[in-house]
């Protein structure tokens, strides 16, 4: 049927647009509805710090994250999953670098290092929210969008870094360059030493 309809050309797909209703904003009068629905989150971060080399590992992650009325947890879940790994490697590890000519030195993963399986806690733990009513506006099924949000959410892990780098001295500030690469991680804890 298939080869039938490639012969023949005919198509099998189909495209449809979904509009947003009642998305409005007037940005000179600071007014209006421009998004839908909020998507909320909250991450709790374990990590543990090498004073001597500034290597961090993140030890344990929990998030609570409101995806609506699920329409598949394991998508849902995976979305999360992945959304956040990616914030901690933002957050952590993705470094650009350029040289005097803003020539970017950083553009091969021989350079530019990503999140790999080794950054991500065994200790990973995904709960979605669940509502005990139907959510205030008309969703699509009652779901939210859950791809960008919990990207957001890997702050918990910067901050977390921050307050172990405060535990090797007495600070209450605590200068700490993002990404937090291991280098920005001991400049901080050396900086923190000498308060």
């Amino acid at each position: 049927m298939v080869k039938a309809a490639y012969n023949a050309r005919i198509s099998l797909s189909s495209t449809g647009y979904y509009r947003t209703p009642v998305i409005h904003w007037d940005a000179a009068a600071g007014k209006g509805h421009p998004f839908y629905y909020f998507a909320y989150g909250a991450a709790v971060c374990e990590v543990e710090v090498c004073a001597h080399t500034g290597v961090q590992q993140l030890r344990r992650v929990d998030v609570l994250h409101d995806v609506g009325e699920s329409l598949n947890e394991g998508i849902d879940r995976g979305q999360i999953e992945g959304g956040f790994v990616q914030g901690v490697g933002w957050l952590t590890c993705e470094e650009l670098r350029w040289n005097a000519a803003g020539k970017l030195l950083t553009d091969a993963p021989s350079t530019y290092k990503i999140p790999t399986v080794a950054d991500v806690p065994t200790a990973f733990k995904v709960d979605l929210y669940r509502r005990s009513q139907a959510p205030s506006v008309d969703v699509i099924f009652g779901s939210k969008a859950v791809g960008e949000p919990p990207l957001m959410l890997a702050l918990a892990a910067r901050e977390a870094l921050r307050d172990a780098v405060a535990a090797f001295g007495d600070a209450r500030e605590v200068l700490l360059d993002s990404p937090a690469t291991p280098e920005a991680i001991h400049r901080a804890i050396e900086r923190v030493k000498t308060l």
